[in-house]
């Protein structure tokens, strides 16, 4: 059993480690808003359970343990947040921060019921796929919406789940998992995409929003 700060580092380093390989303590300490004397610190405890390989200079990555319990707290995560939308009828930008409290709960009995009640999810509300009871899930291929060229129809199937602002706008706009998208132009200037919104309304978004939306040709 881990603390809630443990499964933290964990889970923050699983997320790193997908682009970065190992995990420098700079790294994890931004993404955790703390210090890099304090992410020492945990490391070493970490390190001591046999959860992290820790080498001077090189980095951090999970053994398999680690990335066993990494992989649980994420599964925790998921299943809250479609808990949340679906049944207690939160937007999909105020699910993120209520599941980072819920997924600390420890009662496995507990999380495989959910994941029974709630009909066994794939993904979360964000597209994210959701580990299975042995930490086993299905990669997801998508591309960044900015990277498509133009005259070419996509279904959008993963934003940005922590940017609550990226969320609202994608709302306002009418963009969610599932709607499809035509790209009609790109705009040389600033890189923004001029898009057709599920074969109706006409909209520009941003380069930096076309980059945080994840589709499927």
């Amino acid at each position: 059993m881990f603390s809630h700060s443990e499964e933290n580092y964990l889970k923050t380093i699983y997320h790193l480690s997908e682009k970065d390989t190992p995990v420098s303590t700079n790294a994890i300490a931004d993404k955790l808003h703390t210090k890099a004397a304090s992410v020492t610190d945990m490391i070493k405890k970490l390190n001591s359970k046999g959860v992290i390989h820790y080498q001077k200079y090189k980095g951090t990555t999970l053994t398999e343990e680690g990335n066993k319990a990494a992989l649980l707290v994420i599964r925790k995560h998921r299943l809250w947040e479609v808990f949340l939308l679906e049944k207690l009828n939160f937007n999909w930008d105020e699910v993120h921060e209520v599941a980072e409290q819920l997924e600390h709960i420890q009662s496995l009995r507990m999380i495989e019921r959910l994941d029974q009640f709630l009909g066994y999810p794939k993904h979360d509300p964000h597209g994210d796929p959701i580990p299975d009871k042995n930490g086993e899930f299905s990669n997801l291929k998508a591309t960044k919406l900015s990277k498509i060229p133009i005259k070419n129809k996509v279904t959008v199937v993963s934003v940005k789940d922590g940017n609550s602002s990226l969320l609202q706008y994608l709302d306002k706009v009418g963009i969610g998992i599932g709607t499809e998208l035509e790209v009609i132009e790109k705009i040389e200037f600033d890189k923004s995409i001029e898009i057709i919104i599920n074969g109706r309304e006409q909209k520009i978004i941003s380069a930096l929003v076309s980059e945080n939306i994840l589709v499927q040709l």
